[in-house]
Protein backbone atom coordinates (compact mmCIF):
# COMPACT_ATOMS: atom_id res chain seq x y z
CA UNK A 1 0.00 0.00 0.00
CA UNK A 2 2.82 2.40 0.86
CA UNK A 3 4.56 1.90 -2.51
CA UNK A 4 1.21 2.24 -4.24
CA UNK A 5 0.68 5.58 -2.51
CA UNK A 6 4.04 6.90 -3.76
CA UNK A 7 3.23 5.70 -7.30
CA UNK A 8 -0.07 7.62 -7.22
CA UNK A 9 1.68 10.74 -5.93
CA UNK A 10 4.35 10.55 -8.63
CA UNK A 11 1.75 9.99 -11.38
CA UNK A 12 -0.32 12.93 -10.17
CA UNK A 13 2.80 15.10 -10.05
CA UNK A 14 3.63 14.28 -13.68
CA UNK A 15 0.12 14.67 -15.06
CA UNK A 16 -0.85 17.84 -13.23
CA UNK A 17 2.52 19.52 -13.06
CA UNK A 18 2.44 19.83 -9.26
CA UNK A 19 5.61 19.22 -7.22
CA UNK A 20 5.66 15.86 -5.44
CA UNK A 21 6.41 17.57 -2.13
CA UNK A 22 3.29 19.75 -2.48
CA UNK A 23 1.06 16.69 -3.06
CA UNK A 24 2.50 14.89 -0.03
CA UNK A 25 1.99 17.99 2.12
CA UNK A 26 -1.60 18.17 0.85
CA UNK A 27 -2.16 14.49 1.64
CA UNK A 28 -0.81 15.00 5.16
CA UNK A 29 -3.18 17.93 5.61
CA UNK A 30 -6.10 15.84 4.31
CA UNK A 31 -5.38 12.98 6.69
CA UNK A 32 -5.02 15.43 9.57
CA UNK A 33 -8.44 16.88 8.76
CA UNK A 34 -9.90 13.39 8.74
CA UNK A 35 -8.29 12.58 12.08
CA UNK A 36 -9.61 15.74 13.69
CA UNK A 37 -13.07 14.98 12.33
CA UNK A 38 -13.03 11.64 14.13
CA UNK A 39 -11.18 12.57 17.32
CA UNK A 40 -12.22 16.19 17.66
CA UNK A 41 -10.62 19.50 16.77
CA UNK A 42 -8.86 19.70 20.13
CA UNK A 43 -6.94 16.46 19.44
CA UNK A 44 -3.22 17.20 19.14
CA UNK A 45 -2.30 14.93 16.21
CA UNK A 46 0.72 14.90 13.94
CA UNK A 47 0.85 13.04 10.59
CA UNK A 48 3.95 12.50 8.45
CA UNK A 49 4.42 10.65 5.15
CA UNK A 50 7.85 9.33 4.14
CA UNK A 51 8.33 10.71 0.56
CA UNK A 52 10.53 7.72 -0.41
CA UNK A 53 8.82 4.78 1.23
CA UNK A 54 5.29 6.11 1.49
CA UNK A 55 5.08 5.07 5.13
CA UNK A 56 2.42 7.04 7.02
CA UNK A 57 3.14 7.86 10.67
CA UNK A 58 0.25 9.06 12.83
CA UNK A 59 1.01 10.26 16.34
CA UNK A 60 -1.04 11.91 19.02
CA UNK A 61 0.45 14.15 21.70
CA UNK A 62 -1.04 13.21 25.06
CA UNK A 63 -0.60 14.68 28.48
CA UNK A 64 0.91 12.41 31.16
CA UNK A 65 -1.34 12.14 34.22
CA UNK A 66 -1.56 10.00 37.34
CA UNK A 67 -5.15 8.96 36.57
CA UNK A 68 -6.53 8.95 33.03
CA UNK A 69 -10.02 10.43 32.63
CA UNK A 70 -9.85 11.31 28.89
CA UNK A 71 -8.01 8.55 26.97
CA UNK A 72 -7.94 10.57 23.74
CA UNK A 73 -5.92 13.37 25.33
CA UNK A 74 -4.29 11.76 28.36
CA UNK A 75 -1.95 8.85 29.09
CA UNK A 76 -0.85 7.25 32.33
CA UNK A 77 2.70 7.68 33.56
CA UNK A 78 3.16 3.92 33.42
CA UNK A 79 2.32 3.78 29.70
CA UNK A 80 4.23 6.96 28.93
CA UNK A 81 7.56 5.77 30.29
CA UNK A 82 7.31 2.75 28.01
CA UNK A 83 7.44 5.17 25.07
CA UNK A 84 9.94 7.59 26.61
CA UNK A 85 11.54 6.82 30.00
CA UNK A 86 12.54 10.46 30.50
CA UNK A 87 8.96 11.71 30.64
CA UNK A 88 7.23 12.79 33.87
CA UNK A 89 3.73 13.73 34.99
CA UNK A 90 2.35 16.84 33.19
CA UNK A 91 4.75 16.31 30.27
CA UNK A 92 3.49 15.48 26.78
CA UNK A 93 4.44 12.31 24.96
CA UNK A 94 4.01 11.36 21.31
CA UNK A 95 1.93 8.18 21.02
CA UNK A 96 1.49 6.20 17.79
CA UNK A 97 -1.99 5.76 16.35
CA UNK A 98 -3.41 3.22 13.94
CA UNK A 99 -4.74 4.59 10.63
CA UNK A 100 -7.47 1.96 10.71
CA UNK A 101 -8.91 3.77 13.69
CA UNK A 102 -9.91 6.63 11.39
CA UNK A 103 -12.81 4.59 10.08
CA UNK A 104 -14.68 4.80 6.79
CA UNK A 105 -15.99 8.35 7.32
CA UNK A 106 -12.55 9.65 8.17
CA UNK A 107 -11.07 8.04 5.06
CA UNK A 108 -13.81 9.54 2.88
CA UNK A 109 -13.12 12.95 4.41
CA UNK A 110 -9.42 12.57 3.69
CA UNK A 111 -10.19 11.70 0.06
CA UNK A 112 -12.42 14.75 -0.40
CA UNK A 113 -9.95 17.13 1.20
CA UNK A 114 -7.12 15.65 -0.88
CA UNK A 115 -8.96 16.21 -4.15
CA UNK A 116 -9.88 19.73 -3.08
CA UNK A 117 -6.34 20.59 -2.02
CA UNK A 118 -4.81 19.08 -5.16
CA UNK A 119 -7.27 21.04 -7.30
CA UNK A 120 -6.31 24.23 -5.46
CA UNK A 121 -2.63 23.44 -5.93
CA UNK A 122 -3.24 22.74 -9.63
CA UNK A 123 -5.10 26.04 -10.05
CA UNK A 124 -2.30 27.91 -8.32
CA UNK A 125 0.33 26.18 -10.48
CA UNK A 126 -1.55 27.06 -13.69
CA UNK A 127 -1.98 30.67 -12.56
CA UNK A 128 1.72 30.96 -11.70
CA UNK A 129 2.61 29.51 -15.10
CA UNK A 130 0.40 31.77 -17.21
CA UNK A 131 0.51 35.07 -15.30
CA UNK A 132 4.02 35.58 -16.70
CA UNK A 133 2.84 34.80 -20.25
CA UNK A 134 0.59 37.85 -20.59
CA UNK A 135 1.53 39.60 -23.84
CA UNK A 136 2.75 36.42 -25.52
CA UNK A 137 1.43 34.46 -28.48
CA UNK A 138 0.19 30.91 -27.90
CA UNK A 139 -1.20 28.13 -30.05
CA UNK A 140 -4.44 26.57 -28.91
CA UNK A 141 -7.18 24.17 -29.94
CA UNK A 142 -10.81 25.27 -29.98
CA UNK A 143 -12.74 23.03 -27.56
CA UNK A 144 -16.26 24.46 -27.71
CA UNK A 145 -18.36 27.59 -27.95
CA UNK A 146 -20.74 28.70 -25.20
CA UNK A 147 -22.70 31.94 -24.77
CA UNK A 148 -20.64 33.95 -27.22
CA UNK A 149 -17.29 32.67 -25.95
CA UNK A 150 -14.87 30.20 -27.48
CA UNK A 151 -13.03 27.95 -25.04
CA UNK A 152 -9.50 27.20 -26.17
CA UNK A 153 -7.07 24.62 -24.77
CA UNK A 154 -3.59 26.12 -24.44
CA UNK A 155 -1.20 23.68 -22.81
CA UNK A 156 -2.88 22.27 -19.71
CA UNK A 157 -5.13 25.29 -19.25
CA UNK A 158 -8.51 26.25 -20.67
CA UNK A 159 -8.72 29.86 -21.84
CA UNK A 160 -11.55 32.13 -23.00
CA UNK A 161 -11.70 33.84 -26.38
CA UNK A 162 -14.70 36.17 -26.60
CA UNK A 163 -16.51 36.45 -29.92
CA UNK A 164 -15.77 40.21 -29.93
CA UNK A 165 -12.05 39.41 -29.72
CA UNK A 166 -12.11 37.29 -32.88
CA UNK A 167 -11.64 38.70 -36.36
CA UNK A 168 -14.73 40.12 -38.09
CA UNK A 169 -16.84 37.39 -39.71
CA UNK A 170 -14.51 34.75 -38.25
CA UNK A 171 -16.16 31.47 -37.28
CA UNK A 172 -13.94 29.00 -35.45
CA UNK A 173 -14.62 25.29 -35.53
CA UNK A 174 -14.20 22.73 -32.79
CA UNK A 175 -10.79 21.09 -33.04
CA UNK A 176 -9.33 23.98 -35.08
CA UNK A 177 -5.80 25.07 -34.15
CA UNK A 178 -5.38 28.83 -33.88
CA UNK A 179 -2.86 31.39 -32.70
CA UNK A 180 -3.98 33.74 -29.95
CA UNK A 181 -2.67 36.64 -27.90
CA UNK A 182 -2.74 36.16 -24.11
CA UNK A 183 -4.28 39.47 -23.08
CA UNK A 184 -4.88 38.92 -19.36
CA UNK A 185 -4.74 36.33 -16.58
CA UNK A 186 -6.87 36.76 -13.45
CA UNK A 187 -7.46 34.50 -10.44
CA UNK A 188 -11.13 33.46 -10.09
CA UNK A 189 -13.09 31.17 -7.78
CA UNK A 190 -13.21 28.53 -10.54
CA UNK A 191 -9.52 28.75 -11.38
CA UNK A 192 -7.29 31.12 -13.32
CA UNK A 193 -9.20 33.14 -15.91
CA UNK A 194 -7.04 33.28 -19.03
CA UNK A 195 -8.39 35.75 -21.57
CA UNK A 196 -7.34 35.67 -25.22
CA UNK A 197 -7.56 38.00 -28.20
CA UNK A 198 -7.04 37.95 -31.95
CA UNK A 199 -7.90 41.64 -32.38
CA UNK A 200 -5.30 43.26 -30.10
CA UNK A 201 -2.63 45.28 -32.02
CA UNK A 202 0.09 43.39 -30.15
CA UNK A 203 -1.23 40.15 -31.64
CA UNK A 204 0.17 41.33 -34.98
CA UNK A 205 3.39 42.39 -33.27
CA UNK A 206 3.74 38.94 -31.71
CA UNK A 207 3.19 37.25 -35.06
CA UNK A 208 5.94 39.37 -36.62
CA UNK A 209 8.24 38.48 -33.73
CA UNK A 210 7.62 34.80 -34.45
CA UNK A 211 8.08 35.13 -38.22
CA UNK A 212 10.93 37.68 -38.38
CA UNK A 213 14.20 36.59 -36.69
CA UNK A 214 15.51 40.17 -36.79
CA UNK A 215 12.64 41.30 -34.56
CA UNK A 216 13.05 38.33 -32.21
CA UNK A 217 16.77 39.10 -31.87
CA UNK A 218 16.17 42.82 -31.33
CA UNK A 219 17.89 43.93 -34.56
CA UNK A 220 14.60 45.37 -35.80
CA UNK A 221 12.34 47.22 -33.36
CA UNK A 222 8.60 47.73 -33.67
CA UNK A 223 8.06 51.38 -32.77
CA UNK A 224 4.27 51.39 -32.98
CA UNK A 225 1.33 49.32 -34.18
CA UNK A 226 -2.19 50.53 -34.93
CA UNK A 227 -4.94 48.33 -36.19
CA UNK A 228 -8.53 48.01 -37.29
CA UNK A 229 -8.96 44.22 -37.05
CA UNK A 230 -9.92 42.44 -40.22
CA UNK A 231 -9.23 45.48 -42.41
CA UNK A 232 -5.83 47.11 -42.01
CA UNK A 233 -2.78 47.31 -39.75
CA UNK A 234 -0.03 49.92 -39.88
CA UNK A 235 3.29 48.87 -38.43
CA UNK A 236 6.26 51.25 -37.94
CA UNK A 237 9.65 49.53 -37.69
CA UNK A 238 13.20 50.73 -37.08
CA UNK A 239 16.75 49.36 -37.02
CA UNK A 240 19.88 50.83 -35.46
CA UNK A 241 21.92 48.71 -37.85
CA UNK A 242 22.31 50.61 -41.16
CA UNK A 243 22.95 47.33 -43.01
CA UNK A 244 19.47 46.02 -42.12
CA UNK A 245 16.42 47.17 -44.02
CA UNK A 246 13.66 46.90 -41.37
CA UNK A 247 10.83 46.91 -43.91
CA UNK A 248 12.54 44.31 -46.10
CA UNK A 249 13.19 42.09 -43.08
CA UNK A 250 9.49 42.15 -42.20
CA UNK A 251 8.33 41.53 -45.75
CA UNK A 252 10.74 38.65 -46.35
CA UNK A 253 11.93 37.08 -49.58
CA UNK A 254 9.15 37.54 -52.14
CA UNK A 255 6.86 38.59 -49.31
CA UNK A 256 6.85 35.17 -47.63
CA UNK A 257 7.03 36.47 -44.05
CA UNK A 258 4.29 39.06 -44.25
CA UNK A 259 2.09 36.76 -46.37
CA UNK A 260 2.20 34.14 -43.63
CA UNK A 261 0.87 36.72 -41.17
CA UNK A 262 -1.77 37.98 -43.60
CA UNK A 263 -3.06 34.40 -43.93
CA UNK A 264 -3.30 34.10 -40.15
CA UNK A 265 -5.25 37.38 -40.11
CA UNK A 266 -7.64 36.18 -42.84
CA UNK A 267 -6.45 38.63 -45.48
CA UNK A 268 -6.02 41.74 -43.32
CA UNK A 269 -3.89 44.33 -45.15
CA UNK A 270 -0.61 45.32 -43.50
CA UNK A 271 1.32 48.54 -44.22
CA UNK A 272 4.93 48.27 -43.01
CA UNK A 273 6.46 51.72 -42.55
CA UNK A 274 10.08 52.70 -41.85
CA UNK A 275 10.21 54.81 -38.69
CA UNK A 276 12.04 58.14 -38.92
CA UNK A 277 12.51 61.13 -36.63
CA UNK A 278 11.75 63.43 -39.59
CA UNK A 279 8.03 64.18 -39.08
CA UNK A 280 7.48 65.05 -42.76
CA UNK A 281 8.86 61.73 -43.98
CA UNK A 282 7.06 59.82 -41.23
CA UNK A 283 3.72 61.40 -42.16
CA UNK A 284 4.28 60.72 -45.86
CA UNK A 285 5.09 57.05 -45.18
CA UNK A 286 2.21 56.69 -42.71
CA UNK A 287 -0.29 57.64 -45.42
CA UNK A 288 0.90 54.75 -47.60
CA UNK A 289 -0.30 53.52 -50.06
CA UNK A 290 -1.26 57.07 -51.08
CA UNK A 291 1.33 59.27 -52.84
CA UNK A 292 1.81 62.69 -51.22
CA UNK A 293 2.47 65.75 -53.44
CA UNK A 294 3.03 68.45 -50.80
CA UNK A 295 3.10 68.65 -47.02
CA UNK A 296 3.15 71.45 -44.50
CA UNK A 297 3.58 70.92 -40.76
CA UNK A 298 3.23 72.81 -37.50
CA UNK A 299 5.63 71.11 -35.10
CA UNK A 300 4.42 73.06 -32.08
CA UNK A 301 0.82 71.89 -32.52
CA UNK A 302 1.81 68.57 -34.15
CA UNK A 303 -0.53 69.19 -37.05
CA UNK A 304 -0.03 68.77 -40.79
CA UNK A 305 -1.72 69.66 -44.08
CA UNK A 306 -1.11 67.10 -46.81
CA UNK A 307 -1.79 67.68 -50.50
CA UNK A 308 -2.43 64.70 -52.78
CA UNK A 309 -3.52 64.45 -56.40
CA UNK A 310 -7.23 64.35 -57.07
CA UNK A 311 -6.90 60.69 -58.10
CA UNK A 312 -5.12 59.80 -54.84
CA UNK A 313 -7.53 61.60 -52.48
CA UNK A 314 -9.78 58.57 -51.90
CA UNK A 315 -6.74 56.33 -51.32
CA UNK A 316 -5.20 58.77 -48.84
CA UNK A 317 -8.39 59.09 -46.83
CA UNK A 318 -9.30 55.42 -47.12
CA UNK A 319 -12.64 53.68 -46.80
CA UNK A 320 -14.69 55.60 -44.22
CA UNK A 321 -11.52 57.56 -43.33
CA UNK A 322 -9.66 54.44 -42.22
CA UNK A 323 -6.26 55.17 -43.81
CA UNK A 324 -5.89 58.70 -42.45
CA UNK A 325 -7.35 57.63 -39.10
CA UNK A 326 -4.70 54.93 -38.68
CA UNK A 327 -1.97 57.34 -39.84
CA UNK A 328 -3.03 59.81 -37.14
CA UNK A 329 -2.88 57.06 -34.47
CA UNK A 330 0.47 55.79 -35.72
CA UNK A 331 2.23 59.18 -35.79
CA UNK A 332 0.38 61.07 -33.08
CA UNK A 333 -0.12 64.01 -35.48
CA UNK A 334 -3.34 65.68 -36.60
CA UNK A 335 -3.56 65.36 -40.38
CA UNK A 336 -5.73 67.30 -42.83
CA UNK A 337 -5.78 65.97 -46.40
CA UNK A 338 -6.75 68.07 -49.42
CA UNK A 339 -6.63 67.45 -53.17
CA UNK A 340 -4.46 69.44 -55.57
CA UNK A 341 -7.52 71.11 -57.07
CA UNK A 342 -8.63 72.21 -53.59
CA UNK A 343 -5.12 73.44 -52.88
CA UNK A 344 -5.02 75.42 -56.17
CA UNK A 345 -8.38 77.01 -55.37
CA UNK A 346 -7.18 77.94 -51.90
CA UNK A 347 -4.07 79.58 -53.38
CA UNK A 348 -6.17 81.46 -55.94
CA UNK A 349 -8.55 82.69 -53.23
CA UNK A 350 -5.58 83.74 -51.14
CA UNK A 351 -4.03 85.73 -54.02
CA UNK A 352 -7.38 87.39 -54.76
CA UNK A 353 -7.69 88.37 -51.11
CA UNK A 354 -4.20 89.91 -51.20
CA UNK A 355 -5.06 91.80 -54.40
CA UNK A 356 -8.26 93.18 -52.88
CA UNK A 357 -6.32 94.33 -49.85
CA UNK A 358 -3.79 96.09 -52.07
CA UNK A 359 -6.40 98.09 -54.11
CA UNK A 360 -7.05 100.85 -51.50
CA UNK A 361 -3.29 101.36 -51.12
CA UNK A 362 -2.86 101.77 -54.93
CA UNK A 363 -5.69 104.35 -55.12
CA UNK A 364 -4.22 106.33 -52.26
CA UNK A 365 -0.77 106.40 -53.92
CA UNK A 366 -2.29 107.44 -57.29
CA UNK A 367 -4.21 110.28 -55.62
CA UNK A 368 -1.06 111.55 -53.95
CA UNK A 369 0.85 111.62 -57.27
CA UNK A 370 -1.91 113.67 -58.99
CA UNK A 371 -2.04 116.18 -56.12
CA UNK A 372 1.76 116.56 -56.23
CA UNK A 373 1.64 117.45 -59.94
CA UNK A 374 -1.03 120.10 -59.31
CA UNK A 375 1.10 121.68 -56.59
CA UNK A 376 4.09 121.82 -58.97
CA UNK A 377 2.04 123.62 -61.64
CA UNK A 378 0.88 126.30 -59.20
Amino acid sequence: MNRELINIVEQMSRERGIPKEAIIATLESALLSAARKKYGISANINIKIDPKLGKISVNAFKKIVQKVTNPREEISLEDAVKLDPSKKVNDEVETPMNLVDFGRIAAQTAKQVLFQKVREAEIEAIYDEYKDKVGQIASGIVIRKEKGNYYVAIGRAEAVLSQKDTLPNETLKRGETIRVYIEDVKPTSKGPGIFLSRTHPNFVGGLFKMEVPEIYEGLVVIKNIVREPGDRTKLAVYSNNPTIDPVGACVGMKGTRVQSIVRELKGERIDIIPWTDDPRMLLIKALSPAAVEKIGINEEEKSAVVVVSDQQLAVAIGKKGQNVRLAIKLTGWDIDIISESEYAKMKADELQAIEIQEQPEKKEKTGKRIQARKDEQT
